[in-house]
């Protein structure tokens, strides 16, 4: 087949429901291109054929090849029309060791090329938005305006309206969580957070030389009783807690516990570091820490698990304006800034409804996940939450959390054991992340020898000559 037959007979799948025109049939180039519809070198028709065939302007279709010149989807010669510009491999995979990582907490690949295609074509699009200041000027530290006002969207459908100025723009949710904790606490300070807790919060409060106090949890989390308890006894800087989809318990605090903890650090004065990184994963969480008590609570809305974990941005709602000015600070004497790179690809993603369509797939892959899980883990040993690409395995009598992550790791599985988390002595469990292989299929035959395992004794399962 011809250029001339390909060029007349290719027509883009378009609805007016999608948005404007130009955008429409600019994703429809991209999903083509992913599916294989068109093909490197492929002339497009000419514009206004295409717009007499669509029925639409000519200047609807002359903005949708511009936007996907600007893209890398397309280029344009002179004097010969608008060709398909060959396109990188959208499913290469990277090398591996041979081990499935199920010790990283990764939201899982799905299975949309077009999708896939536009979040690299939309990096492409940055250079005519922004040109070269982009790449060649620094920004403020806390963020432009136009990226807070990205951020305070973002956050809206947990927080409410956040006025812009106390949204700003991090390198990430831990560093997001270095910034509050400095402007905070100094060495020496005391501050708390569940028993079981985020390793980078260890990791940091032993970095700034703070001291960590754990909290009693159970299985609905932190447990108010005991906070009040430690705050009538020592004196805190700072709560720190996980609330919707505890990592690693998948723990979600009922609104009735949020509500007394909310009371009870205002009784004491102890601020809330609030760590929402799951927070966007289900279609309907209880209130917010922040939503309850917006004058009290530092908010930490990160992307890595919802949309990205290469933006490495996080969004950090303040209290107030002091807190602002303090914590912005503390991100110039830190990090410097966030990427604007990477906060700029986050604000495109959010306005033009990318950002929600990535949530939506990671939710449909998570769902898909967790009924594996529910069809090969024994009954009784998976603590999970349908929303959660997480599972927290209780282990059976007598297996060890040692042990156990012993033998996985010498059958190719690496997972985390409770160790890592756990501010008191740590329970027999381990962490699995449902996120990190590649396809649902080998993610079954993981949890097929995790679950062959579980049905094991230590000793039987031996390898020791």
């Amino acid at each position: 087949m011809n250029d001339e037959r390909l060029q007349i007979s290719w027509r883009p799948t378009i609805r007016k429901a999608d948005g404007p025109l130009y955008l429409a049939i600019a994703d429809a180039i991209a999903a083509d291109i992913a599916d294989g519809r068109l093909v490197d070198g492929i002339r497009l028709p000419p514009q206004r054929v295409l717009a007499e065939a669509l029925g639409i302007d000519f200047t609807t279709v002359s903005r949708a090849y511009n936007e996907a010149r600007h893209r890398g989807l397309v280029e344009g010669r002179v004097g010969q029309g608008t060709y398909v510009k060959a396109r990188r491999a959208t499913n290469a995979r990277p090398a591996t060791s041979g081990i499935v990582d199920m010790s990283m907490n990764l939201p899982p690949l799905f299975d949309d090329q077009a999708l896939a295609a536009k979040l690299w074509d939309d990096m492409a699009s940055l250079q005519a938005e922004h040109g070269l200041d982009l790449l060649m000027r620094y920004q403020a530290p806390a963020g432009t305006a136009h990226n807070r006002a990205a951020g305070a969207a973002w956050l809206r459908p947990r927080l409410g309206e956040v006025p812009v100025e106390r949204v700003l723009i991090c390198p990430g949710a831990q560093g997001a969580l270095l910034a509050t904790l400095t402007s905070l606490a100094k060495p020496g300070d005391t501050i708390c957070a569940e028993a079981i807790a985020y390793p980078g919060l260890r990791a940091l409060a032993a970095h700034l030389g703070l001291t960590l106090l754990g909290i009693a949890i159970d299985e609905k989390g932190l447990i108010p009783e005991a906070f009040d308890e430690l705050c009538s006894t020592r004196t805190l800087k700072a709560l720190y807690c996980n609330p919707t989809l505890h990592n690693p318990t998948t723990a979600t605090l009922p609104l009735e516990r949020r509500e007394a903890i909310v009371a009870i650090a205002r009784r004491h004065g102890v601020p809330i570091i609030e760590d929402d990184a799951y927070g966007a994963l289900p279609v309907a969480p209880p209130p917010a820490l922040a939503a309850l008590a917006p004058d009290f609570v530092y908010y930490i809305g990160g992307l890595a698990k919802c949309l990205s974990p290469a933006l490495r941005v996080a969004y950090l709602a303040v209290p107030d304006s002091r807190s602002s000015v303090r914590i912005e600070g503390a991100i110039r004497a830190t990090a410097g800034l966030a990427s604007p790179l990477t906060a700029a690809i986050a604000t495109r993603w959010i306005e033009d409804g990318t950002a929600e369509a990535v949530l939506a797939a990671i939710r449909r892959e998570t769902a898909d996940r967790q009924q594996i899980v529910e069809n090969v883990l024994p009954k009784g040993t998976a603590v999970t939450d349908p929303s959660a690409f997480h599972v927290w395995l209780r282990l059976p009598q007598p297996w060890t959390r040692g042990e156990f992550s012993g033998r996985l790791q010498a059958a190719g599985i690496a997972v985390v054991p409770s160790d890592a988390f756990s501010l008191c002595p740590p329970p027999e469990a381990v962490r699995l992340g449902l996120g990190a292989p590649a396809t649902q299929e080998e993610l079954r035959r993981s949890l097929l020898i995790i679950a062959d395992l579980l049905g094991q004794s230590p000793a039987a399962s031996s390898l020791v000559v």
